[in-house]
Order: structure tokens, then sequence, then C-alpha cells
């Protein structure tokens, strides 16, 4: 065996790709065992040491020849040795399986699943040929290591899962293994694709890149990983441009098509889940088009080969990113590497009664002339797999042969001896298995035969020599909680083209704060116009997929970026509006108390006497509280301010009708009197007053229910105006407020229609025919009201009424009141009896 090792170094060292033909031709056709070693139990293996088959032509007639195999897979040639060496330290172990040998049969797989079910046959039937021959009924191999692909392993599961004969693959990654109904004897020593696919997922999430290119290896490796991919994108927003597939046998015309594809489409990122023949077959093809400028995320399974990293191919997959199985050591194997290749010793045992005898390693041999990727053992990151799988089996031996489980997920477990070990028995042990490595690395499998899935980002850059080196930038650790699983470690990330500039790989730039998504009907979800949020929505969030809507006290502010609190409006005594309303109502209420004082000093005047001077000075009272109960409409509405407007208002109004009535009244009653200049019969006196509070009494109980019942509150109106929240009193009761309203027209109207049946009295005495035109102008006021009240938004429903108020207040006051001043200031010959009961008098006559 170590001949061997010895030939096949040497071979490739030396004479490069001739050396490797010829190795082919040594290490012979996959049907038999390239290497093997008898023990108590035995480890089969499957690697694709091989990369190429010949299909002989079948004539049908003869025996078909032997499937030959070519172009050396120097890395998969590495995992076989790896395996031998772990059997032969376990077999040097006296404290795993003591006094028990493994041996092994390992098989070339070359790569294909009809060589995987050759040698997966083989390892089960334990004869290299079994045409014509009877099966033995007791497989050969206790448990069997591989293979190096998913299809294959697949293959191989489905075929030993009815035999109860464990796989452990070391780089099966596809999620479909992980099945239990399908696959009940897989396990494996790396992670499943589904956590790969959900980490690269969030990793171009992370990075920005919601628009990107696919393309995948067309088996089940590449199909099953690239699905999960998409499916995980899609729930993270990203959104997938194309994906194509591609195998390394494929006719360079259709890679060549794949590679324009990706240079012709607009994402800038290409997530390239390929096996490293995949790889290898679409990078040559890119170099020959000169693929340049794009930002490659790979799969564990290239992204850390060294053929790939080149010089050459730098100008492709500079700044590549990928997740990596973690780089691990395996303690004594790169000595026994150095051994092999130089034919030395570093230890002073003697050597084996097997091979030749070896001088001792003196340290300067120089390595680097050889070196090639089976001597490379500076980052086993899935050498260590093929490792942890045979320390896997033969610690679920040692716990058989020991009894250490007990029952278990097997159920019972009775004790193997060692000359009776079966395939089954291992499995059951296998499942419990839990052990630590040397490393320190704890191994075990969960329900569905995987391990822990821990990756490394690994980054793609250059050292000071220019060569492409692998560095670690972050990590991934399934078993944390979802935060935290993705960390990066703070270290400078290279991007393509090496540069410090993350490249961008979007379908539509970002929405800002604003502004919505617009879905672009026949694209993608991540393909969208950015539309503004419409008047009281925002949205705070760069790429929103809706606006929110503000509450009812919000706003959008001018950029809709944010909810503000809306403009708060009421009639207040800052603004122009409010302040010449108030302005006009003390004036109003300044003009009556100057006639009222007037009307004192000639108080014995005719004139004065002759309009019942009781009467217009309680009219002059009630029409300046009707002035000043105006301005309790100007100011930030309070529940005393609510529940005083419309009362006082109403109080006041109906105070001063009821004034205007016992005047009409008393001016009917004096021309009705026999002998003209007699005085207004002494009765008529109690009786206007009587009247005049019986009116007013009237309105005050009509407002004391209101407010009993439901009285007019502070209300913040939300649905007249969606800009602003607008400062209102609620009537409380529309039939309180109508009433009130209602009830002062009413004593209007009577007044109106006494004063127009009395205007025919003499001309010298016309106050019919003033409080007539005052009542005409008071009505058309209120009736003007009505509709200007309803329509009119905001604080201009208060500024209708107070106008409403004040107008009718100034048309009382003129027309009644200022007759009589004129005649008072401008007229004093007509202030007389005798000029005002002349004319009467003589007609009488």
């Amino acid at each position: 065996m170590q001949l061997l090792w010895v030939v096949v170094v040497v071979v490739l060292g030396v004479f490069g790709a001739e050396g490797e033909e010829a190795l082919c031709r040594i290490l012979g056709s996959p049907e038999f065992p390239m290497l093997s070693k008898e023990g108590d139990v035995t480890i089969g293996g499957a690697f694709t040491i091989h990369t190429k088959i010949s299909e002989p032509p079948l004539s049908f007639t003869d025996t078909p020849p032997p499937l030959t195999c070519s172009s050396m897979n120097l890395i998969d040639f590495h995992f076989a040795q790896t395996m031998i060496f772990a059997i032969e330290e376990i077999n040097n172990s006296s404290s795993l399986l003591p006094n028990m040998s493994i041996g092994y049969r390992i098989y070339d797989s070359c790569g294909l699943t009809l060589s995987s079910m050759r040698a997966v046959m083989a390892l089960m039937n334990g004869q290299e040929r079994t045409v014509g021959k009877t099966c033995s009924g007791q497989s050969a191999v206790h448990a069997i290591i591989g293979a190096s692909d998913s299809s294959s392993t697949i293959v191989m599961s489905r075929s030993t899962g009815a035999f109860q004969i464990p796989v452990i693959s070391h780089l099966a990654t596809c999620a479909c293994l992980s099945n239990r109904k399908e696959f009940p004897s897989f396990f494996r020593t790396i992670p499943s694709d589904f956590y790969q696919s959900r980490a690269l997922a969030q990793l171009v999430k992370y990075f920005g890149w919601t628009w990107v290119g696919a393309v995948r290896s067309d088996n089940a490796y590449g199909n099953n990983g690239m699905a999960t991919f998409v499916e995980a994108a899609g729930v993270e927003g990203v959104c997938i441009e194309y994906s194509e597939a591609i195998l390394w046998n494929n006719p360079r015309e259709k890679i060549a098509r794949v590679v324009e594809v990706i240079s012709r489409a607009s994402s800038k990122v290409v997530v390239a889940f390929l096996s490293q023949w995949e790889m290898a077959v679409l990078l040559e093809e890119a170099l020959a088009q000169n693929l340049t400028g794009l930002q490659w995320v790979g799969s564990e399974s290239w992204i850390t080969i060294d053929r790939l990293a080149t010089r050459r191919s730098s100008a492709v997959l500079s700044g590549t990113l990928g997740f990596a199985i973690s780089k691990s050591k395996i303690p004594g194997l790169r000595e026994e590497f150095w051994e092999t290749t130089f034919s030395c010793r570093f230890s002073s045992q003697e050597e084996k009664d097997s091979g030749p005898r070896q001088s001792q390693c003196s340290g300067s041999e120089r390595l680097e002339e050889i070196s090639n990727p089976f001597t490379d053992t500076s980052e086993l990151r899935f050498s260590i797999n093929v490792y942890k799988a045979v320390y896997a089996v033969a610690h679920s031996i040692h716990d058989l042969l020991t009894c250490r489980h007990g029952e278990g997920q097997g159920g019972n477990r009775n004790c193997a001896h060692r000359d009776n070990i079966e395939p089954g028995q291992v499995l059951r042990y296998l499942r419990d298995v839990n052990f630590t490595m040397k490393s320190g690395e704890r191994v075990y499998f969960d329900e569905n035969g995987d391990p822990t899935a821990i990756y490394e980002l690994v980054n793609w850059q250059r050292d000071q020599a220019g060569e492409t080196v692998f560095v670690t930038v972050g990590n991934y650790n399934a078993s944390l909680p979802n935060g935290d699983k993705f960390a990066m470690n703070g270290i400078q990330i290279v991007w393509a083209g090496n540069t410090l500039k993350r490249p961008r790989s979007v379908c539509s730039d970002s929405c800002l704060p604003g502004f919505r998504q617009s879905e672009i009907k026949g694209m993608p979800v991540c393909c969208f116009s950015c539309i503004p949020c419409a008047a009281g929505e925002i949205s705070n969030l760069t790429d929103s997929a809706k606006c929110t809507q503000c509450s009812l006290e919000y706003w959008s502010n001018g950029d809709k970026s944010r909810c503000v609190p809306k403009v708060v409006e009421f009639l207040s005594f800052d603004e122009t509006m409010g302040i010449l309303l108030a302005a006009i109502s003390m004036v109003g209420a300044c003009l009556t108390i100057v006639v009222s004082l007037v009307f004192f000093c000639f108080r014995e005047t005719p004139i004065v006497k002759a309009s019942n001077s009781e009467l217009s000075f309680l009219l002059l009272f009630s029409l300046t509280l009707c002035f000043l109960c105006s301005l309790n409409f100007i100011g930030r509405p309070s529940e005393w301010s609510c529940m005083l407007r419309h009362t006082a208002f109403g109080i006041t109004f109906a105070l001063c009708m009821s004034c205007v009535l016992a005047k009409t009244i008393a001016v009917v009653i004096a021309f009705q009197a026999t002998m003209p200049g007699n005085t207004v019969p002494q009765c008529s006196i109690p009786l206007q007053r009587i009247s005049v509070f019986s009116c007013t009494l009237l309105q005050v109980v009509i407002c004391v229910l209101w407010l009993a019942l439901a009285p007019s509150v502070p209300f913040r109106n939300t649905a007249h105006a969606t800009e602003k929240v607008i400062l209102e009193c609620d009537v409380g009761s529309a039939i309180g407020f109508w009433a009130v309203l209602g009830y002062i027209g009413l004593l209007a109207l009577l007044c109106f229609v006494l004063a127009f049946l009395a205007r025919k009295l003499p001309d010298n005495f016309n106050e019919a025919k003033f409080i007539s035109f005052s009542m005409l102008i008071f009505c058309a006021v209120w009736i003007t009201f009505i509709p200007a009240y309803v329509s009119s938004p905001g604080k201009f429903t208060v500024a209708v009424e107070i106008f409403a108020i004040l107008a009718s207040s100034f048309g009382l006051l003129f027309c009644i009141f200022g007759p009589k001043c004129y005649i008072i200031f401008l007229k004093p010959e007509r202030n007389t009896k005798k000029h005002i009961m002349g004319k009467g008098h003589a007609k009488s006559q």
C-alpha cells in the first residue's frame, strides 16, 4: 500500500498529465476495488478518483468489456488516503476498538451514477462480478463512506437502505437526503444544503443584492440546492433574474449559451450553486468570452478549490464570496503524506513487513517541488469529513461491543460479538453516536442524520505576491437563534474587480422615504416603480412596500416621511378675522352704550318719551349683550364656552325680540286710543313687563333643558378636513339648537307682522315703520344664515354665526334708534310734542 502511494505521488509530480494517464491504467477498472485490506470488520468506500468514464460499444453478442475510467482526481484520491489513514490510526489505538482490526474496500465511482451503482453492489455482495453467481446473503462491509456527490450518494443510499447498511457521506449536501423515510440509513458529516441555501439567501440580502442571477449543477446537488435558495431568497425579498443549469460534460455550445445569458443580464451578482467540475468548465468559457465585472457568490463545493483560484481566473472570480466548510487539521496526516511522498519515516520504529525499508526523514525534503492537491494538507475542509465519518463508524462499533447505550432510539440493543456484527446493529448505534475529536470538535448526528451546520464566509483576495488566498470574513452557525446565525468578523472584504467598493445589483433603485413600491406588470417583485404616498400617508423606511395611514390626529409632513400633529383650526383672537369680528363686536357694544347715554341725557324730550323709554333702555341693554355674546364664539372652544355660546345668544336675542315685540304692541295700543294725544293707558305698562319677562323666560327654560339633557361640548372635528383638526362646539342636541333659533325666529316674525300692520300710523311718529324695516333685515339675515352655516367649513362656520349676530344687532340698533338720534342731534326742532302729535291730531279733527 505504501508503494502505491509513492507511485501515485511520484508519477503525478514528475510526469504531470502523462503520468496521470499512466496512473489510470495502473488503478484499473471501477468494477474492482482500488484499495483494500482485510479486517475483523470492513468499511467500504466510494470516491470519485476519476472523473471520466469510457462507454464501450455494445454489440449484444459478446460479453461487454469492462468500463475504464480516466482523468485522475487527486482531491478524491486524497479522501481515500485520509480514510485509510483514519483506519490505520484506529487500528493502532489502544482505547478505541482494542484488539480488533478494521479493514477497507475502496471503489472508484468515477463521478457517475452507473459506476456508483456497480460499486455499491460490489460492496454489498462482496464479489467482483455477480453475474451467474449466487449472492452470499451477508454484506461484505458494515458501513460505507461516500460518495463525493449527491446524485451518486442517492443511488447508493436507496440501494443500501433496504439492507440497513449505513452510508456516511463526506460531500453529499443535497437536502433531499435528510428525508428519513426515503433514506433511513443515510448519515453525513457535511451540513445539508438546507442550511447553506438559506445562508446564501441571507448573505445576498445582507449586502443589498435583490436582483441576482443563478447558475446550478444540473443534478441532485444543484437542482435541490438552488430550489431551496430560490425559496429562501423569495422570503428575503431577493429576486432571480435567470436560472441556468449545466453539467461538466455538456457540449461547449450549451456552456457558451449560459455564459452569454450571464453577460447580457442586468444583475451584477451571480449565485453559482455548482460542483467544482461544473465551475471549472464554466470558468473556462467565461475566460474565453472575457466575462468580467461580476460579483460571484459560490457554494461550498468550489469556493475553496485551489485549482480554480489561479492568477488567470482572477480576472473573472476576483472578490468571490461564498460559504465554506470550516477548515481543520488532522494531527499526523501531513507527516504521513510527507513520509509517503519521500519514502522516509519521522519515527524510529521498525518499518512494516509489507513495505520496503525506509530511511529517516531529514525534514529538508522539498515538498513544493511536487506540490499538488494530493500533498496539500494545510486546510482539510473536506478530508476532515472523511476522517470524522470513519471515527463515527468506529465509535458506533465500539459502543455496540461494549453495550454502552443500552436502550435508545433503536429500541432493545443486544450486545454483539466481534465475529457476529451486522450492519443493522452498526446503523442503530450510529444514530446515537456522540464523541469528541482530538481537535475538541464534538461529532453527533441529529434525527435526520445531519451534523450541525457551521460555515465560514470566505472572500477571494490577493496577497502581496498576487496569488489568490481564501480569507475568512464571517461565519454562519445554524444552531444559533435567527438573529445571530450570520455574523461578520470585521475583516475588510474585497469585491469584484479587486476593489473595496461594493457592487450594486438591483432591478430598480430604492424608493426613498415618502414613496412606496408599485409592482410593474409582468416583472418580478424586485422590479418596481416608486409612487409618492398620498396625502395623510407616510413611509419612513427605504423601499417601503406600502404607505401607512396617519392616525386621525396626525397628518403627513411635506416629504411624506413622518406623521406630524395636524394643524388645529379655530377662530382665534390672534388672526385677522377674529380680530376684525371682535373689534366690530366691541364697536357695536360701545355704540349701543353711547345711544343709551344719549337717551338717558334726553330722557325728558318728547321723542324719547314717545318711544317708551323703559322698553328702549331694556332693548339697548339686550342689544349690548347681543354684541358682547359674539365674543364668546371667538377663541379655543372649552366646556364652558361651548355651553354659553348658544344659550347666551339665545337668551339675549329672546330678550331683545321680546322688547321689540312689546314696543310694537305698545305702538299699536297707543294709536288705537280714542282721544288723540292721550298717553298709553297705565295698565299697559305691567302688561309690557309681563310679556317681556314671559317671552324671555320661555327661552331660558328651553336653554336649561338643552344644557341638562345634551349640552354643547368641545369637539375635535377630523372628518371635515383631512389635513387639519377643527376645534368646534358640538351642539349636543340638534333639537335644542334649532328650538332656540326657532323661538327667536318666531318672536321676530310676530314683531314683523305687527309692525307691518301698524306701518300706516301718522308720519311724524313712524317707529312702526322702523321696527318693520329692522325685522325685515333681521329675518333676511337669519334666513340667509342657515344655508351659509351648514355649508361653511371649519372656523368659517363660527364666523358666519358671529356675522349673523352682529348684522341683526346692528340692524335693530340703526333702524330703531338711528332715526331718533338723528332728530335729537340734527333736527332738534322736531323733538317737540306738537310736532310729534300735531299732524296726527289735525287729521283726527
